[in-house]
């Protein structure tokens, strides 16, 4: 199967979920294309306070790996960037928690989707955005993917900023989790509590 028809079967066509309004701008997510996106992700890997949490700062060929392995992969994780107003400031990763390795290490559900997110510009962060986004991007997910009851996000316990981000995003904290690599804080955000949170 290819990877767009994969990623069509298992995310519900992330690529035609089209533009979100935000209280931030227009917001898009576009389906990563690794000739044309790789200089500016891997510029973002490789700013040191990304670098601490993604850990693929160095030689473009490790971010290129990243990249390449869910682009080459059977669509469980697709990664995209994220645009505003136009303009690409965002890396984010939309995956099938319940397909991967998270569920060896925490409860997960059927169709449970897990987002990652890291903001591209130091301008960007520490005002509020990546709330905004999280918080968008959440509901599109559970607009766009209706067997989805739960959106997933699993931070390091380490990058409060990050967590406190997910909670103003109207995730709820559940537990914590050791990883690979990291002990991270198990995040949620419910599709019957998303008009309460």
């Amino acid at each position: 199967m290819s990877p767009t028809l994969a990623a069509t079967d298992l995310l519900d066509r992330l690529h035609d979920w089209g533009p979100v309004h935000t209280p931030v701008g227009v917001f898009r997510l576009t389906p990563v294309l690794l000739d044309r996106d790789l200089p500016l992700v891997h510029g973002w890997m490789c700013d040191p306070a990304v670098a601490e949490f993604w850990e693929l700062a160095g030689p473009r060929c490790l971010t290129e790996h990243h990249v390449r392995a869910q682009l080459d992969g059977d669509g469980r994780s697709v990664p995209c960037l994220g645009v505003l107003d136009g303009t690409p400031m965002s890396y984010w990763e939309i995956y099938r928690a319940d397909l991967d390795p998270l569920a060896r290490h925490c409860p997960v559900q059927p169709h449970d989707t897990g987002i990652h997110l890291l903001l591209g510009g130091a301008g960007d962060r520490g005002r509020g955005l990546g709330s905004a986004l999280l918080r968008a991007v959440a509901d599109l997910v559970l607009d766009r993917r209706p067997d989805c009851a739960r959106v997933v996000a699993e931070p390091d316990l380490r990058n409060t900023p990050s967590v406190a981000a997910f909670l103003r995003a109207g995730f709820r904290y559940a537990a914590e989790a050791d990883l690979p690599g990291k002990r991270a804080a198990l995040m949620i955000r419910d599709r019957e509590l998303r008009d309460v949170l």
